[in-house]
């Protein structure tokens, strides 16, 4: 076989040899010939991913040990496993792949060579293996040791009994050895996310701001524009302008330097997707590109990414190269607009509004938005969720870590910041509507381009955010959402109802100063 080569740190137990490093083409051979996923009408290769068809933050562990020790913060998020029970894990993962093809992917996190990290991937699946090359940065097979391995491996069981787990899946973070395992899932997420969780630990240690977050740039590399957002607010639809250049869809790094792409490909939610409203991502979905959980027809191979017939997390994952323009390296100066995307599935925040540093550190600790009814199993009514700094499950550290980073830079760097609904107006979900995403476009980029420094600003009531007056192209009546409702009286109940739940979600953050807590909502 070409290009094979021996995983030498583990020689002392392991001695079998991996495809290492080969080709798009050789990979999507692979994932066909060993029936792991087939290839779409757009060039694609399309895999399901099983009984995972999202992450499974239950089964993820962080292992306790001298260099996590009075760092972490333990909990829900991240639980605590003991080395013993990692190692036995690792020795079950060794064994288990004695016998096995294996795929191996050299290459790096980090866009900024100052603060890259370089990466080895293994895989028992060769379509996996493709999603980690599509994902995170190339660099010359042997170029230096990896500072962290993950090693993938869908088919390895966990026996939760012996193994003290909760179930037989497990993702599971060792920084002193710095080993990422994976078993008993074949959703791709796990590796990304993982990842991204090992940059949101070692970071903030470099004063370096880790984000959940997409970031462009115009004709400068200080015209930057972040991005965050929670699933489904569109943070990658919205970064995907065809009139400004793409640095990343997801992570991100903010170092004094500015701030620079943690992956070297984009993983979109492709549900609804269409030529018309995303053409970027659209056109991003070709050879060498990964789909997973899409509806696919068997026999002509044509997508239907209208249909949730699997799930509603349907995904694409591609190079970052597919998208025009985009900046490469991925690395450019600070932002000067950030812009934090909720779906408010009420139908009672603005559209758009500015935000003071205390508020937007408030609403950066909140991280609201909405799942919606239908998404998940027992959900009947709109469920607000708050996930910490936009990113909650991937955050190892105490989240004020990355507030006050975050409140540190948007102060030096003097940075104007805006929350942008692009959830429901005019009533709640089921009764209003959702809000034009070509209105969101237009909002979107008059706070990129400095147009909301000139207008006039309104306080609303209940949240206290600052609300324009006009913004050019939009209709004025939907910048208030109070106006929008034909019963006031019941916008007001709803708008306390969320507030009330803002409230009591930031109670949790007992240590955080006055300023930044009466930021909120006040009731």
């Amino acid at each position: 076989m070409r290009n094979m080569k021996t995983l030498n740190e583990m020689d002392a137990l392991y001695s079998r040899k991996v495809y290492n490093n080969i080709s798009v083409s050789e990979l999507v051979e692979k994932s066909i010939t060993r029936k792991e996923a087939i290839l779409t009408e757009k060039g694609a290769l399309h895999a399901y991913t099983g009984e995972f068809t999202g992450r499974s933050p239950k089964d993820k562990y962080i292992v306790e040990d001298s260099v996590t020790k009075g760092r972490v913060k333990w909990g829900k998020i991240n639980q605590p496993i003991s080395e013993q029970t990692f190692d036995a894990l690792y020795k079950k993962a060794l064994a288990y792949m004695s016998d096995r093809e294996l795929f191996m992917f050299e290459g790096a996190a980090g866009a900024d060579t100052n603060h890259q990290i370089s990466i080895r991937v293994i895989n028992e699946l060769a379509w996996h293996n493709l999603f980690v090359k599509q994902l995170f940065i190339q660099h010359e097979s042997g170029k230096k040791e990896s500072d962290f391995t993950i090693i993938c491996l869908p088919g390895l069981k966990a026996d939760p009994m012996k193994e003290e787990l909760h179930s037989e899946t497990f993702i599971s973070i060792s920084f002193e050895r710095r080993i990422v395992l994976i078993g008993g899932t074949a959703y791709a997420g796990e590796m990304k996310k993982s990842v991204f969780s090992v940059l949101n630990f070692l970071l903030p240690f470099e004063g370096i701001l880790p984000m959940h977050c997409s970031a462009n740039m115009g004709d400068s590399p200080d015209d930057v524009a972040l991005f965050f957002g929670l699933s489904g607010t569109g943070k990658t639809t919205l970064s995907a302008d065809p009139n400004r250049q793409l640095i990343g869809d997801d992570e991100h790094g903010w170092s004094d330097s500015g701030v620079f792409n943690f992956e070297g490909g984009c993983y979109a939610k492709c549900i609804g997707l269409s030529q018309e409203q995303e053409p970027q991502i659209w056109s991003a979905i070709k050879y060498g590109s990964v789909l997973e959980n899409v509806e696919i027809d068997p026999e002509t191979r044509l997508l239907d990414f209208d249909v949730n017939t699997y799930t509603e997390n349907t995904r694409a994952a591609y190079s970052i190269e597919n998208i025009p323009g985009a900046v490469s390296p991925s690395v450019a100066g600070h932002p000067k607009v950030i812009i934090f995307l909720t779906a408010d599935a009420f139908g009672v925040l603005p559209p758009i509004s500015k935000l003071k540093k205390e508020q937007a550190m408030y609403h950066f600790l909140s991280g609201y938005t909405s799942k919606l009814a239908g998404t998940e199993r027992g959900i009947t009514e709109p469920e607000a969720t708050f996930s910490t700094c936009f990113g909650e499950p991937f955050l190892p550290l105490d989240p004020n870590v990355y507030a006050e980073l975050l409140g540190k830079k948007i102060h030096d760097h003097d940075v104007h910041v805006y929350l942008v609904n692009t959830g429901w107006s005019g009533g709640a979900y089921g009764v209003g509507e959702r809000i034009k995403l070509a209105y969101t476009r237009t909002m979107v980029r008059a706070a990129i381009n400095g147009d909301l420094e000139k207008v006039n600003y309104n306080q609303d009531s209940h949240f206290g955010l600052i609300i324009p007056e006009t913004v050019a192209g939009v209709p004025t009546e939907i910048l208030n959402p109070r106006h929008t409702w034909e019963n006031k009286n019941a916008y007001d109940k709803k708008a306390q109802e969320l507030a009330k739940r803002f409230i009591s979600n930031f109670e949790r953050f007992s240590n955080v100063v006055p300023e930044i807590k009466q930021a909120g909502p006040q009731i």
